[in-house]
């Protein structure tokens, strides 16, 4: 297990700055997650960790020792990516040991390693197999092998699973997962869909234009989400964000409501809610009121999509007799779960 450093580290392409300034400390062992939205500099991070993108500032280091000059087969790093990258006329076995022919090792050393990669990935059966006889999960598993039987004192994987229809993504999510618990190693990994960072990640790293916004376990980006960016981006659906003015401890939105939250903050908020937490009530016992203008019924719960006269928010109805549309409803939360930033900053405030 080793540890992984970034410090203040940048990328410009041409006047383009894509990378800006970023600083991250890896555990060795952990389970990193960087996430954000096409363009945001992650997969540019990740390439530079493996040496596939030349540094424009700033340092990496594995292990304490910087590796920003070495060659990338001299990082002792292994890259999983999104399309496999495997060779379609070598079987599964000469794939997953790819990576070992230059590597001076006996030959019966290179076997047990290939076997035992392949064992614990569920694949020793199919190690005579082209690729072309191998599901899109399969081939992903032979991709992870690769990397596995090298080594490697780092994992680097850039979207590995966005190839995969909705129920291969599941499976081999829990895959991974078992995998990191089984190998302890450190990885660092890239997606742009959340869900696989929050059900997969130690920490997660949010990213934004180039520059880190928050980091931290899924719970505290999820339930303390450092500014209005990070609180949006981690949940679906989103956390809905009304407008208002906070005064007195009390926050009047743009539709008219007046809501108590307890703060000191004055001046123009946004009141944050997670979809989750906004339940229907009784219209004249709520804090908010407003029409159902789209259901979508999920099995367990009903997403309801209310406008609130000026604004529009989603709340959690039940599975069964949930508000159809054209119905006002009354919407109910514990205060306890509002969220509070600043408007002109988006930064949190509580």
């Amino acid at each position: 297990m080793t540890t992984l450093t970034l410090r203040d580290l940048v990328k410009d392409f041409g006047r383009t700055r894509v990378v800006d300034g970023i600083g991250l400390d890896v555990a060795a062992g952990e389970f990193i997650v960087l996430v954000g939205p096409s363009g945001c500099g992650k997969s540019t991070t990740l390439r530079m960790i493996a040496g596939l993108e030349e540094v424009t500032a700033g340092t990496i280091a594995i292990g304490g020792r910087v590796i920003n000059d070495l060659e990338p087969k001299d990082r002792d790093i292994a890259m999983v990516f999104q399309n496999y990258a495997i060779y379609p006329h070598l079987t599964v076995r000469q794939n997953i040991g790819f990576g070992l022919y230059t590597q001076r090792l006996a030959r019966a050393e290179k076997a047990r390693r290939i076997e035992e990669a392949a064992a614990i990935l569920g694949m020793g059966e199919f190690l005579e197999r082209k690729p072309a006889a191998l599901s899109g999960g399969q081939r992903q598993r032979v991709a992870i092998g690769r990397a596995m039987v090298r080594n490697p004192r780092v994992f680097l994987f850039d979207e590995p699973l966005s190839n995969l229809d909705a129920q291969l993504r599941t499976q081999m999510r829990i895959e991974i997962k078992k995998l990191h618990a089984r190998l302890a190693s450190t990885i660092v990994y890239v997606t742009h869909d959340q869900v696989e960072a929050m059900t997969l990640a130690d920490r997660i790293v949010i990213m934004k234009e180039g520059r880190i916004q928050q980091v931290g376990s899924p719970a505290e980006v999820y339930h303390a989400p450092a500014n209005s960016f990070v609180a949006t981006f981690i949940g679906a659906p989103a956390m809905n964000l009304l407008p208002g003015t906070a005064a007195g401890g009390w926050v009047r939105l743009a539709t008219g409501s007046e809501i108590a939250v307890a703060t000191g903050a004055g001046g123009p908020v946004l009141l944050g809610i997670r979809p989750e937490d906004l339940r229907p009530a009784a219209a004249g016992g709520a804090a908010l009121a407003g029409r159902v203008t789209v259901a979508e019924p999920l099995g367990p719960g009903t997403l309801l999509h209310v406008d609130l006269g000026g604004a529009e928010v989603i709340a959690t109805g039940p599975g069964r007799g949930a508000p159809a549309p054209g119905a006002t409803v009354g919407l109910a939360f514990d205060p306890a779960a509002l969220h509070l930033f600043d408007a002109a900053t988006g930064a949190a405030i509580r």
